[in-house]
């Protein structure tokens, strides 16, 4: 542990019940002091009282250039630069190709594209040498799986935003690489389906996986934990699966 002491964090979506926060949990535990943002201000508030001081929450939301210039304020502020941005923020709905709308394929490209770029692209000023940026992809952008096009057409740029900025930004020694968490247990699939219909989705997700279980967000935190530190420091461009074995086996 500790492998992350001293050093400046910032994680999207911080706040929500799921992989935002237990990362920011992570972080800090490895000793990095963690900003935290996200819409639902209630939740960030959660997120601080579970993980203490070592987090600094900032309201905001990723499709706001005004919002992420006051959270890259704070952290400027705090005069030690950021080594770790984890881009975590995203949003998904169900639509098949007959009913998805304009409006719904704007609203999850402007969160999962759009706010990606906007996050890292405001945060290259602050970024030290040896920093590290992680991207949440998805396994969703390997599959065809019906009504969530939109989705996992946003990840599939999501993940070639990896490699391109990889290859633009190994000059200042930053290191880029992406995630693709397979199916997790997140508050963000009672959202998507509904209460009445969580617990049988996601023993169907469950069972499409290698293990035999959807995954855990602390399983998706170790890793994201495992790319900010130098212990993957030959890793760049990299396309990390956190999926039980859904796309390898």
């Amino acid at each position: 542990m500790e492998r992350l002491k001293g050093k400046i964090a910032v994680v999207t979506g911080g706040g929500t019940r799921g992989i935002g926060r237990a990362t920011a949990a992570r972080l800090a535990a490895e000793g990095a002091h963690v900003f935290i943002t996200g819409r639902r201000k209630a939740e960030l508030d959660e997120a601080v009282d579970s993980i203490g001081s070592a987090v600094t929450a900032v309201p905001g939301d990723i499709t706001d250039p005004t919002d992420l210039d006051r959270l890259y304020d704070m952290v400027r502020e705090r005069g030690q630069g950021l080594d770790v941005l984890f881009a975590n923020a995203a949003t998904a709905s169900f639509a098949t190709v007959e009913t998805i709308t304009m409006e719904d394929y704007d609203r999850v490209f402007a969160v999962n594209v759009r706010g990606t770029l906007a996050t890292v692209q405001k945060s290259l000023p602050l970024l030290n040498e040896g920093a590290s940026v992680i991207l949440n992809a998805s396994t969703a952008a390997d599959h065809g799986t019906p009504a969530f096009g939109a989705y996992a057409a946003s990840k599939a740029a999501v993940r070639s935003f990896a490699r391109t900025w990889a290859n633009e930004l190994i000059g200042r020694g930053i290191r880029v690489n992406a995630i693709s968490p397979g199916p997790i247990d997140t508050s963000g699939i009672t959202e998507l389906v509904g209460e009445e219909n969580a617990a049988a989705f996601k023993a169907k997700l469950g069972a499409d996986v290698a293990i035999g279980r959807i995954g855990r967000p602390e399983e998706v935190a170790a890793a994201v934990a495992f790319l900010a530190s130098a212990d993957s420091s030959y890793l760049i461009g990299t396309n990390l699966y956190v999926d039980g074995g859904e796309n390898q086996m």
